[in-house]
C-alpha cells in the first residue's frame, strides 16, 4: 500500500509579501495547510512580478515593505488593470494605515499580531465577496443614472466609467439590489463581508466613504483634463442611527 495520498483540490491560490522570513513562512506553511496554493515574495517588486505572472486570486500584503510600501504595491496592480483581492497586514493598529488601505483599493486588513485562524477567516471571506457567483436574472443592475455589469464588473454613472474595487462593487452591488431601503450596519457586514465571527462595523463607514466619491461626486475633468460641468444628485444617504441606503434620484 503506498504512502501516497493525491493531492486536495486547491481552494486557491495566495500570494504572501512580508520581508520577515520568519513571518513569511509561518504564514505559508499554515494557509497550505488550510487547503491553499501558496507563493511568496519577500519585497514589493517580486509581489508585482509573481502577481503578473502566476495572476494568484488574493495577496496577503505586508504594509512595510523595504522597497516599496504594500499601499504602493496595490496602487501599481491597480494601474495596470489588475484588481487581485489584498488583505493587508499592517504592524500599526493605525486608522490611518487603515483607510489608506481602503483609499487604494485593498478589501481588508489584519493587525499584527494576529492569530492564524483569523488570518484564514478573513481570506475566505474576501474571496467570497468577490469571486461567488450571484444568481441573478440580468447580469445588470440599473437604479436611477447607475448602471452596474456583473459579466465585466464595471459600473457607470451618466455613462461614465466608475473605477471600484473588488469590494466596492460589492457594496454597491447590495445597496443597489435593495434600492431605497435602509440597511443597517450589520446588515452590510454579514452580506458584504461575509465574516463568520464579529466583525468590526467601521470597515463599513470607511467603506460607504470611499464610495460616496466615487459615486456621488462627478469628476471636474474629463479624460482629456479639460473642466467639465457635470453634476451628480448624491444617492448614498446615512439615515442616523440606523444604517444607509441608496435612494433612486428624483426624475424632473
Amino acid at each position: 500500500m503506498s504512502a501516497h495520498t493525491e493531492p486536495q483540490d486547491v481552494e486557491a491560490t495566495l500570494l504572501v509579501v512580508d520581508d520577515e522570513p520568519n513571518i513569511r513562512e509561518l504564514l505559508s506553511t499554515s494557509l497550505r495547510f488550510a487547503g491553499f496554493d501558496v507563493l511568496s515574495a519577500a519585497n514589493g517588486a517580486e509581489a508585482l512580478r509573481l502577481a503578473e505572472q502566476a495572476e494568484p486570486d488574493l495577496l496577503v500584503l505586508d504594509v512595510m515593505l523595504p522597497d516599496m510600501d504594500g499601499f504602493t504595491v496595490t496602487r501599481r496592480l491597480r494601474q495596470a488593470g489588475r484588481h487581485i483581492p489584498v488583505v493587508f497586514l499592517t504592524a500599526r493598529d493605525d486608522t490611518s494605515d487603515k483607510i489608506t488601505g481602503l483609499t487604494v483599493g485593498g478589501d481588508d486588513y489584519v493587525t499584527k499580531p494576529f492569530s492564524l485562524e483569523e488570518v484564514v477567516a478573513r481570506i475566505r471571506a474576501v474571496l467570497r465577496r468577490t469571486h461567488s457567483p450571484e444568481e441573478e436574472d440580468s447580469a445588470i443592475i440599473e437604479v436611477g443614472d447607475l448602471e452596474l455589469d456583473d459579466d465585466t464588473h464595471e459600473v457607470r454613472r451618466g455613462g461614465i466609467l466608475v473605477d471600484l474595487s473588488p469590494t466596492e462593487f460589492k457594496l454597491l452591488r447590495y445597496l443597489m439590489l435593495n434600492a431605497n431601503r435602509v440597511l443597517s450596519k450589520a446588515q452590510i457586514l454579514d452580506h458584504v463581508w461575509e465574516y463568520d465571527f464579529g466583525g468590526d462595523t467601521g470597515i463599513v463607514e470607511s467603506y460607504i466613504s470611499y464610495l460616496r466619491r466615487k459615486i456621488d461626486q462627478a469628476p471636474t475633468t474629463d479624460e482629456a483634463g479639460n473642466p467639465t460641468d457635470i453634476t451628480w444628485t448624491p444617492m448614498i444617504q446615512t439615515k442616523r442611527g440606523v444604517g444607509y441606503m441608496l435612494r433612486t434620484p428624483e426624475t424632473k
